[in-house]
């Protein structure tokens, strides 16, 4: 059993978005929708699924190609405005859809160039609203190693407590030893946290283990505390937090 909360919610259950939701292709706004879906297509997270009516008939282009999809039949679109054109990237439920689904639309994520909750931007995919992340000070030490090889030793971590995810140390730059971390231009996004300003790998000898830490410069506002800290993958890298070794978690980062 992991030492960590789970993911808990099963499959294809679907819950209304309280929130706007709206997305844009280019200048062009694709949907605009207080009426939204939230569908859990895994247990990790939702996906949007947007009623027809809120989506600009003029942006989407019908190529005639039903498909049997898990939750229904779905007609296959495209995306088109100005110059861009984004083919087969959405999907309108037909009648046969489950329950509350028909009528509705399911785009590919990177389709849209941008997407908002109220006026605020999401990145990577739908919030989990029964996901948390906290960011909490802590005064408990943690040491990171590699290969008997210290990487960074801290006794005011901020502790990152994330719903699916083990707890992530992010420690102050003083207290990480950047003789033996690698610049690396690797850049991801979070929607909880925001988008990276920095990634490291670490080399020990001759060898290099490629983008083990991480930081965000400018978080979300909810995750203000991890502000230009840097935490490593637990799932890689031996932890020690209080004089106990962790062990090693299996995620999908392994």
């Amino acid at each position: 059993m992991a030492d960590y909360p789970q993911m808990i919610t099963p499959v294809n259950h679907i819950e209304p978005v309280p929130r706007r939701v709206r997305a844009f292709l280019g200048a062009t706004v694709v949907l605009d929708t207080t009426r939204a879906l939230y569908v859990w297509e895994s247990p990790n997270y939702p996906q949007y699924y947007i009623p027809l009516a809120d989506v600009s008939p003029a942006v989407l282009v019908d190529e005639e190609h039903p498909e049997r999809l898990s939750r229904g039949t779905a007609r296959r679109h495209g995306l088109r405005a100005g110059e861009s054109a984004r083919p087969g990237v959405a999907h309108v439920y037909g009648d046969d859809a489950l329950e509350g689904l028909a009528g509705t639309v399911r785009f590919e994520w990177a389709a849209l160039d941008a997407w908002f909750e109220e006026d605020e931007e999401v990145f990577v995919h739908p919030r989990n609203p029964y996901a948390r992340v906290d960011a909490l000070r802590s005064t408990r030490t943690v040491r990171v190693e590699l290969e008997g090889v210290v990487l960074a030793e801290s006794s005011c971590p901020v502790m990152v407590f994330e719903t699916g995810l083990p707890t992530r140390y992010y420690l102050d730059r003083t207290a990480v030893s950047f003789e033996h971390l690698v610049a690396s231009e690797t850049v991801t996004s979070c929607p909880y946290k925001g988008t990276t300003s920095g990634y490291w790998s670490v080399r020990i000898g001759d060898a290099l283990h490629a983008d083990l830490a991480w930081a965000y410069d400018f978080p979300t506002r909810q995750l203000l505390p991890i502000a230009g800290l840097i935490a490593f993958y637990n799932e890689k890298v031996d932890l020690t937090l209080d004089g106990r070794q962790l062990e090693r978690p299996a995620t999908h980062f392994s």
